[in-house]
């Protein structure tokens, strides 16, 4: 019997040889009308730092946390794609694809350029990362676009244009019209929406849509969207060809076992019928790739081409070797009505108690850290230009890389391992230096004679204070009693005067402050709390290794003026006899035994605290005569800590585990006041401290708050937020903005897009803040403003929740595998991250707050940027310019423009960008056409040439225009409000127009004779 066996496996082999020969895979199938097309779309998601930092994940460094290398990538992926002309890649991230280009020779090189000028190879996004879209905010998004663009055109001249947003948790409408439409891409494409939304929309075939983001721009900015039907991997089915992958890979070779072709063909068209009965027309696509893929690109290709040859033999399905570009014409030919989205996919949940809400908060220093750096960035690119940008001097592009990579959806928001998050930090810091340089040489040229022709060696040495945020600042604790003056340069780069109140650390007890035009100026000394000196004593030695030499005595206020895009000098000196000069603060407090009522504030807003309860009762503008009842409180969450495979809270996700008020210990209240400032000082409990500020001219309320060490003796992590109570009446509605940018209205338990099954009634209701969020009765408009982003809510009408720090014990399982708990260390003794942070509150009018919302929001966004300069004698100024702007002198912008790009190019040109803050109807006299006029932007500077882009200056507008395509929308047929944008540029009088939301981009090529500006001091 085992003769017989073994003779007729003989046999077999013998006409298995026979049979078996060399297959040549047949590749190059295109689309075949008529047939299911299935679009394999190879690529890879390579996350601009996560689990490792951006370099390790670049070199395959630190393996032992996860075994990825995207240099491998890209080294492997040129010679797979020249083995076959059929095969085609993506590429998304040019943090990672300019490390590798860097390092290329001439002929690889070459090769790379030939494979984008055949399409073999596609740019797909093509920012510097694939950032996120809540924790962002628009002009960092722009900006970090705007670098990768720029690169892929001058170096292949080439123009991105589909959007790839796959990992980003939950999308926002700036994405859709700003980052998408704007930008001219064709369409975007993304990984994660909500569970109940995506079972809703494979039901109606609706993944695939016309997203129109933005209700101001409707139409003229939309764009042809798509979800994916599970995640941006391979289908079910086992497609999964790395080394290491476990799916069955194609065993087309008869002499060997397992040979599988037609099972793995019949799983192809399980897995491709299946998608197509979720969506619309012939055409459907497969992501064929996830994270940190195609190491050895051979090994995906190899199946690739085994996969299109033999299911096209099969001849059931149609499949191709694609990319996002080819599947969007092919969609594009079919004219398919779609239908249409508004608004955004906030919040994101891929299960019933896992809301991806959490992340809108975690990190909060980190946080804030990116939006300091990025108004920094901003105004440093202005004093970039106006100084003339040096090809060998230090300049503002480590900061830009720095602030562009921290931008991923892994980075600002908070959601990457510790390591990570300090190496994005230190990036930061790094640019931030080399910009600090910049930004203090500029301002001393700037600052010299105006009969001095050039800058070599500035006699004004500034020292900026980079922590002045824990009152810790070297430049101004200067000892002034030898007669020595400080110098204080206040630089604003907004576009239009700007009136505000400084507070710095000063040693001195007797000191007088003195305008530009050496006036004595109102002054205030304040004692600094014992809370804010601890703060600075603990985090100084963190950050600089030594604890700072001197303790502040005061902390010196007062008001300045500073023009648009321009400086303004301010002398502080000893005052010529004891008790003249500022005025000392009264110092008032308050204990709980008795029940006081006191009021503060000196101009026309006034609010009410009530010592006896520790709380603010009241607000009153005699000005507009709103009156409100208000009550500030302090809650935290408990992080669900769970077992097994319940949900925890963690970086990523929000699952509140009870809710459990902050009850203050110490009520007691401490008011200081003054003729510049009013403050109310608490200590909340052992780990909260506030101060409640009235600036004297100003009509709205600043809380400061110091958060932390949470405490985790118990062993429960913790979720710290604030709630602002009042009387309205808001019926479950507010308001949060989209990345900055437009507001959304929100309404709690409530999706407009399907209905929603209530599973977690506080994490399913939160919302990711930028610039504020604000609710409205039918009398009054309450807002609060915020300095980072964070999340928040209205989780009981009448009521605004801030979630303001984050501290637990468990990951929530959702990749990052490592809990939410920071901490800091000194001399080996390690404890909870404190966060310092601001808040702004106002009550409005019915229909009157959002000028305060868009004009002060612009100045949270771009804080006044502070220099010091320590001088001998009574003439310190004397050889200086006290004053100065950028612009012309009898000129400012109007109050609905924002100038959010100013910066000279490597090639002399001038990047500009004017952005109208308000929507349609939000003002009833800035919701208007406005104008700006760039002659009087550029004085001294004659513009030869004017030419307006698309949003991140890769191509000109009207070309955009020219290619976008136009897609039909279901119900179409209705009319459609015309929408209105600015008209074009007259040469002659060189008049940009902005509609109401419109953002528009310039590249401005000046005459060589008026290089160097000629300034109204």
């Amino acid at each position: 019997m085992g003769i017989k066996v073994l003779l007729w496996l003989v046999l077999l082999a013998g006409v298995v040889c026979i049979e078996s020969k060399f297959v040549v895979y047949n590749t190059s199938q295109g689309i075949v009308p008529g047939k299911l097309n299935v679009h394999l779309v190879p690529h890879t998601h390579d996350d601009v730092g996560w689990l490792k930092t951006v370099d390790q994940y670049y070199v395959g460094s630190n393996n032992s946390i996860q075994v990825a290398c995207v240099q491998n990538v890209l080294d492997s992926l040129v010679p797979a794609l020249l083995a076959d002309p059929n095969r085609k890649f993506i590429y998304v991230e040019q943090a990672f694809f300019q490390r590798w280009w860097r390092n290329q020779g001439e002929i690889i090189q070459h090769v790379v350029k030939q494979l984008l000028s055949s399409g073999q190879l596609e740019f797909i996004n093509g920012g510097m990362c694939m950032h996120d879209e809540a924790a962002t905010h628009y002009i960092d998004m722009i900006d970090q676009t705007t670098l990768g663009h720029r690169f892929i055109k001058e170096e292949f001249g080439i123009v991105p244009r589909i959007g790839w947003q796959i990992d980003p948790f939950g999308h926002s409408a700036v994405q859709a019209y700003l980052l998408g439409a704007e930008l001219g891409f064709d369409s975007l494409f993304f990984g994660r929406i909500d569970y109940q939304d995506r079972a809703k929309r494979k039901n109606e075939k609706s993944l695939e849509f016309v997203w129109q983001g933005s209700k101001n721009l409707g139409s003229s900015a939309q764009i042809f969207a798509g979800a994916f039907p599970e995640n941006y991997e391979p289908p079910p089915g086992g497609f999964y060809y790395e080394l290491n992958d476990d799916s069955p890979i194609v065993q087309d070779d008869i002499n060997l076992f397992d040979y599988n072709v037609q099972e793995r063909v019949d799983a192809f068209v399980a897995a491709a019928v299946s998608q197509a009965n979720i969506t619309r027309t012939n055409h459907i696509m497969w992501t064929m790739g996830t994270d940190f893929k195609y190491q050895y690109a051979h090994t995906w290709f190899r199946q690739m081409d085994k996969l299109i040859h033999y299911v096209n033999k099969d001849g059931r399905v149609n499949a191709l070797y694609s990319t996002p570009s080819i599947y969007t014409d092919a969609k594009h030919a079919t004219d398919e009505s779609w239908p249409t989205k508004t608004d955004d996919f906030f919040p994101y949940a891929d299960s019933a108690n896992a809301y991806w809400t959490g992340y809108f908060t975690s990190r909060p220093a980190l946080k804030r850290y990116v939006r300091i750096m990025s108004g920094y960035y901003l105004a440093a690119r202005q004093l970039e230009f106006f100084n003339g940008r040096s090809s060998s001097g230090p300049n503002t592009d480590s900061l830009a890389d720095a602030l562009a990579i921290a931008q991923h959806h892994d980075g600002v928001t908070g959601t990457e391992q510790q390591h990570v998050a300090n190496d994005y930090a230190k990036r930061l810091s790094i640019g931030y230096t080399e910009a600090e340089e910049l930004v203090a040489s500029s301002l001393s040229c700037l600052a010299q004679s105006t009969s001095n022709i050039g800058c070599g060696n500035p006699t004004l040495k500034l020292q900026q204070c980079p922590l002045l945020n824990i009152s810790y600042c070297p430049g101004s604790e200067v000892d002034l009693s030898q007669g020595k003056k400080l110098v204080v340069v206040v630089y604003n780069s907004l576009g239009w005067k700007r009136n505000d109140v400084i507070q710095i650390p000063v040693i001195n007890e007797d000191v007088t402050v003195y305008d530009f035009e050496g006036r004595e100026i109102e002054s205030q000394l304040l004692p600094p709390a014992s809370a804010y000196m601890d703060l600075r004593n603990y985090y100084v030695r963190a950050y600089l290794g030594q604890s700072p030499t001197e303790t502040p005595k005061y902390l010196l206020a007062f008001s300045v003026s500073v023009p648009p895009l321009g400086f303004s000098t301010y002398t502080i000196s000893s005052a010529k006899k004891p008790g003249a000069g500022s005025t000392r603060s009264s110092v008032h407090r308050f204990q709980n035994s008795k029940k006081y009522t006191v009021e503060v504030g000196q101009g026309n807003l006034k609010l009410t605290f009530s010592t006896d309860q520790g709380k603010m009762i009241n607000y009153v503008n005699s000005r507009n005569l709103v009156e409100e009842s208000v009550e500030q409180s302090y809650s935290y969450y408990s992080g669900y800590n769970g077992s097994g495979k319940t949900q925890n809270s963690g970086a990523y996700v929000f699952r509140p585990n009870g809710t459990f008020p902050i009850k203050p210990e110490q009520v007691a209240l401490t008011v200081l006041r003054g003729p510049v400032v009013e403050e109310v000082h608490q200590q909340i409990n052992p780990w909260i401290y506030q101060t409640t500020r009235l600036h004297n001219g100003k009509e709205h309320a600043e809380v400061e708050f110091i958060v932390g060490p949470i405490p985790i003796d118990d062993g429960i992590g913790k979720e710290v937020a604030t709630q602002i109570t009042t009387s309205m009446v808001t019926n479950k509605t507010f308001y949060s903005d989209s990345n900055g940018r437009d507001f959304i209205k929100r309404i709690r338990d409530y999706r407009a897009d399907w209905d929603l099954e209530v599973n977690q009634p506080v994490a399913g209701n939160y919302y990711p803040i930028n610039l504020g969020i604000y609710m409205q009765d039918n009398e009054k408009e309450f807002s609060i403003l915020v300095d980072r982003s964070l999340g928040g809510s209205s989780i009981v009408d009448g009521q605004i929740e801030l979630m303001l720090h984050r501290r637990l014990l468990l990951d929530d399982s959702k990749g990052v595998a490592e809990a939410l708990n920071e901490t800091v260390c000194v001399l080996n003794k390690c404890t909870g991250l404190t966060i310092q942070g601001k808040f702004y509150f106002r009550f409005d009018p019915l229909g009157e707050g959002a000028k305060w919302r868009r004009t002060f929001g612009q100045e949270i966004y771009s804080p006044l940027l502070l220099a010091f300069a320590e001088q001998d004698g009574d003439n310190a100024m004397s050889s200086h310019v006290a004053s100065f702007s950028g612009i012309d002198s009898s000129y400012s912008l109007p109050d609905n423009v924002a100038l959010i790009t100013l910066q000279e190019l490597d090639d002399g040109k001038v990047l500009l960008r004017l952005a109208h803050l308000y929507e349609i109807g939000e003002d009833k006299n800035l919701s208007v056409m406005t104008s700006v006029e760039l002659k009087k932007l550029f004085p001294g500077k004659k513009i030869s040439k004017v030419t307006e882009t698309n949003l991140s200056a890769n191509q000109e507008r009207t070309e955009m225009e020219k290619k976008r395509l136009v897609w039909k929308v279901e119900g179409s047929s209705r009319e459609e409000n015309k929408v209105v944008r600015g008209g074009p540029v007259d040469p002659a009088k060189m008049v940009v127009e902005l509609a109401p939301m419109e953002i528009r981009t310039f590249v401005i090529d000046f005459n060589p004779e008026s290089l160097r500006y000629v300034f109204d001091a």
